[in-house]
């Protein structure tokens, strides 16, 4: 190859390489002027940033503070309610036990008064019927008896086979 040719290659590539940083460079300067206008924002939004987060923190020990409250309180309401309902569970089982207690003795009463009544029934049927029947049939002998006897005569064959059938 020729000298000369090499040397025009050579500078056509230069060029090239040329252009390419000054593109470069040009880009550089870019890059350079959205950083600092992306920082004067940045420090334009730092003081509204600082003071949003100075607020958060200060809302977030208050809310600290507010749920250790809370829950001290919710833990002493579930201690009272914990104790009040052991003693209505208490209360409830006393009062089944006594409830308990007052049917058996319901019970007891009833049986003995059943009873009672029973034996006073037995007392009255064998006390009290069994003489009144005892005495009403000595009465109906007695009034058959005067019957017989104020009829005067001897009784009719035909009532007497009658009363002979009635009593087959």
């Amino acid at each position: 190859m020729d000298q000369q040719y090499l040397l025009v290659i050579l500078t056509v590539f230069v060029a090239v390489s040329t252009v390419a940083l000054a593109t470069q460079a040009a880009m550089l300067f870019g890059i350079y002027k959205s950083s600092r206008a992306l920082e004067q924002n940045a420090q334009r939004l730092l003081p509204k940033v600082e003071a949003l987060v100075e607020t958060s923190r200060l809302t977030i020990e208050d809310s600290r503070k507010q749920i250790i409250d809370i829950a001290t309180k919710t833990s002493d309401i579930l201690d009272t309610t914990r104790r009040q309902l052991a003693r209505v569970d208490g209360v409830l089982e006393d009062a089944s036990d006594r409830a308990r207690v007052q049917f058996d003795r319901a019970e007891l009463v009833l049986d003995d008064a059943m009873t009672r009544a029973q034996e006073t029934v037995a007392f009255v049927h064998g006390g009290i019927m069994k003489p009144l029947r005892e005495i009403q049939g000595v009465a109906l002998g007695l009034r058959t008896a005067l019957q017989f006897l104020m009829r005067g005569g001897r009784s009719d064959p035909t009532e007497a086979t009658a009363d002979e059938e009635m009593f087959i």
